[in-house]
């Protein structure tokens, strides 16, 4: 039964790559794709929007949590559940395919770039309500990126996003919990 599982995983995975290389691939996202992952890039545009609100006296506390979200984000999806499952990459799968980015070395699930942007996507949207689209979206296209790329499969795509969700909604849990115990704690998490 468990083979059986795995084997329509690997059949789910397969045909959505195969889909986005059939329908999507074009010059155009070629060019775009590149572009759109390298913002996910060891959290890259995450860290420019914590530097900014860190820069911000008024938000200095949500660009701290956004930090600590990220760092708890990498190390739960790249420091042990990579290291635990150990998948290997479809580009690494003895297939030759072209590739538009840098061949990565890392294991395949989760995409580390999908638990880090939705797990700071998710602390944003929570103190920005008004742009919490645009913060999904972001992360939503970051995560696309990575199957166009073809460095990823649909389902290390779905295991980054709940990852991703996990910790910030556990780092609004653990900052409560310190808030409660009348721990010196310069902000309330609702």
């Amino acid at each position: 039964m468990y083979l059986n599982i795995l084997n329509r995983i690997n059949i789910f995975d397969n045909y959505v790559l195969h889909s986005i290389n059939k329908y999507l691939k074009n010059k155009y996202l070629d060019k775009l794709m590149p572009i759109v992952t390298a913002m996910g890039n060891v959290g890259i545009i995450w860290i420019a929007v914590a530097i900014i609100l860190l820069l911000n006296r008024p938000y200095r506390t949500i660009g701290d949590i956004v930090i600590l979200t990220l760092f708890v984000s990498t190390i739960v999806g790249e420091g042990i559940v990579k290291h635990i499952v150990k998948r290997i990459r479809p580009c690494n799968n003895g297939i030759n395919i072209h590739l538009l980015i840098s061949r990565p070395i890392s294991y395949s699930f989760p995409s580390g770039h999908t638990s880090s942007s939705f797990a700071v996507a998710g602390v944003l949207s929570m103190y920005f309500h008004q742009y919490r689209i645009i913060f999904m979206s972001v992360a939503f296209l970051i995560a696309l990126s990575r199957l166009y790329l073809y460095v990823h499969y649909p389902t290390d795509i779905i295991g980054g996003i709940i990852i991703g969700i996990l910790c910030s909604k556990s780092v609004f849990i653990i900052l409560n919990i310190i808030s409660m115990q009348n721990i010196h704690v310069p902000y309330k998490i609702y």
